[in-house]
């Protein structure tokens, strides 16, 4: 089984770049918003590491039959959104992947 992982990313419509953290087995267990350069994506990804090891930091929400969480920096910003769950107890499994993998997850750039 591969690696946990960021990857950062350029979209082809828009320009801007993303990250998302997948799983060892290719799972995107957290995605981010949109930023204007590489070095904001980069630097949001430090955030995240340092931002995960404080339960905290993540934002439950139920809706609708709907499970996810967002990470959020100490300043309240957003850094981080998770897929949806179908139950609290995934959310909750996903949050912990998070948690386990983000700290030391390497960076891949897979801009081109």
């Amino acid at each position: 089984m591969k690696n946990p992982k960021f990857q950062v990313f350029q979209s082809s419509k828009n320009s801007e770049y993303y990250y998302r953290l997948k799983t060892g087995n290719g799972e995107i267990i957290l995605s981010s918003e949109v930023y204007t350069s590489r070095q904001n994506c980069l630097s949001r990804i430090t955030s995240v590491r340092l931002n995960v090891l404080q339960d905290r930091h993540f934002i439950r929400k139920d809706a609708a039959g709907n499970y996810t969480f967002n990470l959020k920096a100490a300043n309240g910003e957003i850094i981080g959104r998770s897929g949806n769950y179908t139950t609290a107890a995934n959310r909750e499994n996903g949050i912990e992947a998070v948690k386990c993998d983000a700290p030391d997850a390497p960076t891949e750039n897979i801009t081109s």
